[in-house]
């Protein structure tokens, strides 16, 4: 196996048209903190290293900004913009520093569908205080709905250096190759009309603290959109809702951890009997709500280095 150029899945950035309504949302009941301010944008963390997970910024409509990756070396940069080009990626931002909480360099490309994503290098790690029964770790994964799934796979493993885990009928999950394994996935393309974000997963304790959360976000008035359950490929637990500004957001946990040996499931390999939707069995499908939600955030279009 060659050495890797991206590491992990760091973060994202969304927009919306009432930050302090979201920072309310995701640290009274999403149960992030606050890492960083910087003008009117919040950067709210996990437990674990990661300087933040997710970041909220000002904007006129709910937008998908970019979803930032953790590059394996400040080289690793220079190799990934010198690959995306070659591969029908655009690069929109050479190497510089990054002038946000978190610091470190970054390299900011877009992809062949139009989604902008940012390689970081150097970032500050803060004290790593996992442990904490109810509150988010880290990121498990983006999901990003495609047009063209077989396209947008290309681009990830081509460019990237990711590889294919499984493909489902209409899901392809692929995963960051990491020494001597990782999660099933960091990312996922989602067969659909449109390029749009899909949902972000968060990585709880444990399925107890999944379970929790759900109760937590009904009593807060946001209903369970999808679970409880357990996915087929992952093996993860899971509890959908549909956040502040029409985002689709996971509590997540159990992700399945794999390496170069994993042999990669096709969408034969992963049917469910009618009537099910998952490995238990007892979670009505997707709602309705759900379902067009995860649709409608569209990754902006105006980036500005």
């Amino acid at each position: 196996m060659t050495e890797p150029l991206v590491v992990s899945l760091r973060s994202v950035e969304i927009g919306l048209p009432d930050v302090a309504a979201a920072e309310a949302f995701y640290t009274g009941t999403w149960n992030l903190s606050v890492a960083a301010r910087k003008g009117s944008s919040v950067y709210l963390r996990g437990t674990g290293p990661d300087h933040h997970l997710l970041s909220l910024h000002p904007s006129d409509k709910a937008e998908m900004r970019m979803v930032t990756f953790r590059a394996a070396s400040a080289q690793a940069l220079d190799q990934i913009a010198a690959r995306v080009p070659l591969h029908g990626g655009t690069v929109l931002a050479a190497r510089a520093g990054v002038d946000e909480p978190g610091g470190g360099e970054a390299v900011v490309v877009r992809d062949p569908q139009g989604r902008i994503l940012r390689f970081v290098s150097g970032d500050t790690r803060q004290a790593d205080t996992t442990g904490h029964k109810d509150k988010p770790i880290r990121l498990a994964h983006t999901v990003l709905n495609s047009h063209n799934v077989a396209a947008g796979l290309s681009f990830y493993e081509n460019a990237l250096g990711f590889n294919l885990s499984d493909r489902t009928r209409i899901m392809a999950f692929i995963r960051i190759p990491m020494k001597p394994s990782g999660d099933h996935h960091s990312i996922a393309l989602a067969d659909a009309d449109n390029d749009c974000l899909n949902h972000i997963a968060f990585v709880m304790p444990s399925l107890e603290s999944v379970m929790r959360g759900g109760g937590r976000m009904k009593d807060a008035g946001y209903g369970i959109e999808w679970g409880p359950g357990r996915h087929g490929p992952g093996d993860n637990a899971f509890n959908y809702f549909v956040g502040p500004a029409g985002f689709v957001i996971e509590y997540t946990c159990d992700v399945e951890q794999v390496d170069d040996s994993y042999v990669v499931g096709k969408p034969e390999d992963w049917k469910w009997p009618p009537g099910r939707v998952d490995q238990w069995g007892i979670s009505a499908p997707p709602s309705a709500r759900l379902k067009e939600a995860q649709k409608q955030i569209s990754f902006m279009s105006d980036f500005k280095a």
